[in-house]
């Protein structure tokens, strides 16, 4: 049996302890009053992350207004891109992670009118580009068909934990790039779904969020392994994520904004923000003091992304800066958020 090259560092055996128990908590989470709500709000936050990614310039808002049967103004490719990844994430529950015909069907669906060849392997060369250029130019086509057979025969035999399979598979698929295009969202995707088979509630915590908020790391991850020729640097940098993501959202209730009141009032007042910016302002209200960048890690952003949002809620008049940029904070003046 084909083995792909990696090693489990001593960082990966210990988050693999931490991250077990993490998910019990979350699980907990989900069962909460308004878990139900959570799960929508997530779907939406993974439908929008895993497309940004790709360049759709559509907003989290957009994307609820197209899955609520709203009319959308945007570019045809764009609404065209959000509704196939509506219809692919419809199929997690029977979606068999350990079968390569599921992939292909998954393809077909998230790729429908996008590509001549959704569905199939890809017939030509292809490569992963970064923020910095080439990251890695993959396998020959002829290829392809024989490593992804050699990839998923290891994923349904292996005895090594899920959580390190659904990593190594990430990367070696990333790395053999077998698609002509949508390799990026049906590769986070797919690691989704082999979590799933640890654990349900990775359908509601799903990958594509973590690597949204990381996107340079990500890349640099998969740049490490590539020149240490084995998946271990980027199984370390998922693990790393997989474990601060369930972290942050152990907490608080999360407020339905499709449904509250006050935040659909706040909407109509401020159409201009977005719901990220929303989000951004709730966390300000729990957390007075905290920085930027753990705003991003509750949120799912980067810290260049939260400071826009800080930026756009000051224009608004809903947060006021107390004290200097250094040793001050953020004050949300709204009381009864």
């Amino acid at each position: 049996m084909y083995i792909p090259p990696f090693t489990v560092s001593a960082e990966a055996i210990n988050l693999i302890a931490e991250i077990s128990g993490q998910i019990e908590r979350y699980a907990i989470r989900l069962e909460q009053e308004d878990g139900l709500r959570l799960r929508k709000v997530n779907r939406i936050k993974t439908i929008h992350s895993s497309l940004a990614i790709e360049g759709n310039k559509l907003s989290e808002d957009q994307v609820r207004d197209i899955i609520d049967g709203k009319n959308v103004v945007a570019p045809i490719k764009e609404i065209q891109e959000v509704k196939n990844a509506i219809k692919t994430y419809e199929m997690y529950p029977s979606l068999d992670a350990f079968n390569e015909k599921d992939l292909l069907k998954a393809h077909g669906v998230m790729m429908q009118a996008l590509v001549d060849d959704a569905g199939h392997y890809r017939h030509g060369g292809v490569g992963v580009y970064g923020e910095k250029g080439l990251v890695h130019l993959a396998p020959p086509a002829d290829r392809v068909p024989m490593l992804m057979g050699d990839l998923f025969d290891w994923l349904k035999h292996s005895k090594d934990h899920l959580l390190i399979r659904s990593c190594v598979f990430h990367f070696e698929f990333e790395f053999i790039h077998p698609f002509i295009d949508g390799n990026g969202r049906i590769g986070r995707l797919w690691q989704s779904l082999i979590l799933g088979k640890l654990h349900p509630l990775f359908e509601h915590l799903p990958v594509e969020n973590m690597v949204y908020s990381n996107q340079q790391q990500y890349y640099d991850a998969i740049t490490a392994s590539t020149n240490a020729g084995q998946s271990g640097p980027f199984v370390d940098f998922m693990l790393n994520e997989i474990y601060k993501t369930l972290k942050s959202h152990q907490g608080e209730p999360l407020h339905d904004k499709l449904h509250d009141k006050l935040h659909d009032k706040l909407h109509d007042m401020f159409p201009e923000l977005s719901e990220k910016a929303f989000e951004v302002l709730e966390v300000l209200k729990a957390h007075p003091g905290l920085k930027a960048e753990d705003i991003g890690t509750q949120v799912s952003l980067s810290e260049r992304q939260v400071k826009t949002y800080l930026n756009a809620l000051k224009q608004a008049g809903l947060i006021v800066r107390v004290g200097s940029n250094k040793t001050g904070y953020w004050k949300v003046t709204i009381d009864n958020l």
